[in-house]
């Protein structure tokens, strides 16, 4: 019990600032009287403040605070995650709290601090936000609460929560719900997403109605108009069941980092948002990962649940330092994949040699299958060439720079040239684009 105490006992700046003021006093008493009868009515007034605030804090009861941590289930990778927490002063006299809340190592947080002031009888809540960067387990220690009363000069510890709480750390699920509930309510274009005009009719058969004002004269059935007597239309809806495959590179190519994420992460949430709209539009949606081999290989299908089995699937997915084997990517598919599909491949090709390497196995892929390959702008070189060459070295750096940015364009028109579509894009702006692309193709027909 002892023990207890003392490990929970912390001593506020305040002690010690009146003790060296009773110090001083002693000091200037021993040349003058009245200042030592100051001291040691000082000297008094100090200990029986300091027993009374020991006896407020650890004396009238241990339950002087209630606190409640409220973390979600799972994280979502590259979101801002609310962490809430819920403290209440059970004590019939106000106390000043610090509240400090021991996160995951993932995050390198070393100076977090919440302090408050609370009422009698009184609850607060807090919130704090988290973003990982890193799929993952995390775990959240200890949270320790520091009280103290308003002049109080001991503050009292409690910890809560002294076990560790693992959470894992999924793919962008809190992205595709966010697309989601924009495509239910038709407001898509507040994400970025255009409205394309649909082009042809490039549609399946669905049913045969009576013909409306304003209804396209092209699409009157005048057999049905001569059998029913009056005007009858032909009504088309948009092509369904279409297989879509992301394709996911989990080379070295994309362990490159942005913005604390890596180009793999940007994929995978990435692909699980147009997996969960291609389904929205009754499309089915498939998943291969591969490097030196195929990792996953997920046959496309439209179920409900198709989702959150690519999240279990991609969760701890994680690149090598190899380079992919394309020639075994062209292989699984021919052999497992029978059935005409638009393939989504996302990886990252810096320079119009590592293209060279590649092409031949994609121009392979593109004649059984609609082929869109999905790389990545360097920012990092876009900011050096917003700046202004000062010196000689700095047109060599500007030089390299407008090289590279070179190769990208390079490689989008080689791929052109071979029938291959693809999406040049940051990796902050992937997912509206790549969406962009997929419903064009979608109004046009293509899938």
């Amino acid at each position: 019990m002892r023990l207890i105490f003392l490990r929970s006992l912390y001593l506020h700046g305040s002690f010690f600032m009146v003790l060296a003021g009773i110090a001083v006093l002693y000091i200037i008493g021993y040349f003058l009287d009245p200042f030592f009868v100051a001291a040691k009515i000082g000297l008094g007034v100090f200990l029986l403040v300091l027993g009374a605030d020991i006896y407020l804090l650890y004396f009238t009861g241990n339950n002087i605070i209630s606190f409640v941590r409220e973390v979600p289930e799972k994280l979502s990778n590259g979101d801002n995650n609310k962490i809430k927490l819920y403290i209440k002063n059970n004590h019939f006299y106000a106390v000043r709290a610090t509240i400090i809340d021991e996160i995951p190592v993932q995050f390198q947080v070393r100076d977090f601090a919440m302090h408050i002031r609370m009422g009698p009888h009184s609850e607060k809540k807090l919130e704090y936000e988290l973003r990982p960067v890193r799929r993952g387990e995390y775990e959240f220690g200890k949270v320790n609460v520091y009280i103290r009363n308003t002049v109080g000069m001991v503050v009292r510890r409690f910890s809560f929560y002294t076990k560790p709480l693992p959470v894992p750390v999924y793919p962008s699920f809190l992205n595709i719900r966010k697309y989601e509930f924009l495509a239910i309510s038709n407001r898509l274009t507040e994400a970025g997403i255009k409205k394309i005009r649909r082009l042809g009719h490039f549609h399946e058969f669905d049913q045969i109605r009576e013909y409306s004002r304003g209804d396209d004269i092209r699409l009157v059935n005048w057999k049905a108009t001569a059998k029913r007597d009056k005007l009858m239309s032909n009504q088309y809806q948009d092509e369904r069941s279409q297989q879509i495959y992301s394709i996911i590179d989990m080379g070295r190519a994309m362990k490159m980092p942005f913005d604390g994420m890596s180009l793999l992460d940007y994929a995978i949430n990435s692909s699980l948002v147009l997996a969960n709209i291609a389904i929205y539009k009754q499309d089915k949606a498939g998943l291969i990962t591969f490097n030196t081999n195929i990792n996953t290989f997920f046959p496309a299908e439209r179920r409900n649940n198709t989702v959150n089995k690519f999240l279990e699937i991609l969760y701890k997915q994680e690149t090598l330092f190899h380079e992919s084997n394309f020639e075994l990517l062209y292989a699984t598919l021919r052999q497992r994949v029978s059935h005409r599909s638009l393939l989504i491949l996302y990886t990252n090709f810096e320079a119009y040699t590592s293209l060279e390497r590649q092409i031949l196995f994609l121009q392979k892929l593109a004649r059984y299958h609609l082929l869109m390959v999905v790389f990545f702008e360097n920012t990092e070189i876009s900011k050096v060439l917003e700046e202004k060459a000062g010196s000689l070295e700095d047109v060599y750096i500007h030089t390299i720079a407008r090289k590279f940015v070179y190769d990208k364009q390079l490689i989008v028109k080689e791929l052109q040239r071979h029938g291959i579509l693809s999406i040049l894009t940051p990796p902050s702006e992937l997912t509206v684009n790549l969406i962009n692309r997929y419903l064009e193709l979608k109004n046009r027909g293509m899938i």
